[in-house]
């Protein structure tokens, strides 16, 4: 992994090489920051350029041997460290889920915790890192660096440590040895046990912007620009949130197809038709109208902003805009927040185990009251 292969947080990309051009690498560091923002990305491009042989422009050159093997997932001065489960044995550790491993961060450039679980196959455990790990990381970092300056471990999601393994790796974290470089990577830093936490430097890594996560979905999965623009947008820079929605794409075609159902419902005023569309949406799980109920929430929003003629401002797909060229004049200042807070009350009313059927035929009635103003 080279830094130019991470997305966003240039600042934290240079604070970081500036730091091993100066051969001032902290002992343990600490990248933390929301899910969905990239940071173990970060950590292995820093563990490449500390042991590349040739730098370029400020990055790694990709072609050493060092270079290779760390793409290999061979350089054997870098260990790997992560919550798992038991499903190889209560006596296992990390080097046996190796397989796994390298599929995870080689077919997710952006680490996501529900990806792993499913590469687990064990998603109802709660995976953890162990004392047994902790005892061969003791183990490997005791050893001498074998082809570099400084061995490296990258340890994924500390929070997860067992109270136990963690006391146990303070030592080693506190009082290193020379040749000894710890990287931890957090999506919870509030998680990780505070006498960890205080031995680390800290840096923190920012959402990657709107326009970085679209660029990073059309260039992923060959999106066109505005598509992948409307979809990163409601994501707020959680990449993973944003995959998961070009993932399911039917659910995305449904909802757009639902709202435009309802909103042409709710102007004809067709009570019978808006009671069975309520029935549908009462068919779904409590999680998918809900998500139904977000994506009409921000439709009514995007097509308000549409009103204003500023393309800048708007993120539709193309086919929702072929629709908002038509619908856009019905949502005006004198209805959009009393349709944003219908849609908002019906999903709050939904969590709180309201009867579906109910709250959603209700939502329909004042919809067509209030689309008419």
């Amino acid at each position: 992994m080279k830094f130019s292969e991470v997305l966003g947080n240039e600042q934290a990309i240079g604070q970081i090489r500036r730091m091993i051009d100066a051969d001032r690498l902290p002992h343990a560091l600490l990248l933390y920051g929301e899910p969905g923002v990239p940071k173990l990305s970060i950590a292995m491009a820093a563990a490449q350029y500390l042991h590349c042989k040739n730098h370029t422009d400020g990055d790694s050159c990709g072609v050493c041997p060092m270079c290779r093997q760390h793409q290999s997932f061979n350089q054997v001065d870098t260990h790997y460290s992560f919550p798992f489960t038991d499903s190889k044995g209560t006596g296992s550790i990390c080097d046996d889920y190796i397989d796994e491993w390298r599929e995870f961060v080689t077919k997710h450039p952006v680490e996501d915790y529900q990806t792993w679980l499913a590469l687990l196959k064990n998603e109802n455990a709660q995976p953890q890192i162990f004392v047994r790990e902790a005892d061969s990381i003791i183990h490997k970092m005791t050893l001498s660096a074998y082809t570099a300056k400084y061995k490296v471990l990258i340890l994924w999601l500390p929070e997860k440590l067992k109270e136990e393994a963690a006391n146990k790796l303070l030592k080693l974290i506190e009082e290193p040895y020379d040749d000894c470089k710890f990287i931890l990577v957090s999506d919870n830093a509030k998680g990780i046990l505070g006498t960890i936490f205080s031995r680390c430097q800290r840096i923190e890594l920012r959402k990657p912007s709107t326009a970085l996560v679209a660029q990073y979905l059309a260039d992923r999965y060959g999106m066109d620009m505005q598509d992948a623009l409307a979809l990163a947008a409601p994501a707020d820079g959680n990449v993973n949130v944003a995959e998961r929605m070009v993932q399911t794409g039917s659910e995305f075609h449904e909802f757009r197809e639902r709202f435009i159902e309802l909103m042409r419902l709710s102007y004809q005023h067709d009570l019978a038709k808006l009671k069975a569309w309520s029935e549908v949406i009462a068919d779904m799980k409590r999680e998918k109208a809900r998500r139904f109920l977000a994506y009409a929430v921000r439709q009514v929003r995007e097509n308000f902003i549409y009103n204003l003629h500023n393309p800048e401002l708007n993120y539709l797909t193309r086919e929702e805009e072929a629709f908002s060229t038509r619908f856009s004049p019905f949502i005006n200042e004198r209805n959009v927040e009393g349709i944003v807070a219908e849609f908002e009350r019906a999903s709050t009313d939904i969590a709180g185990n309201g009867n579906a059927k109910i709250v959603l035929f209700d939502l329909t009635i004042r919809l067509s009251i209030l689309i008419r103003r």
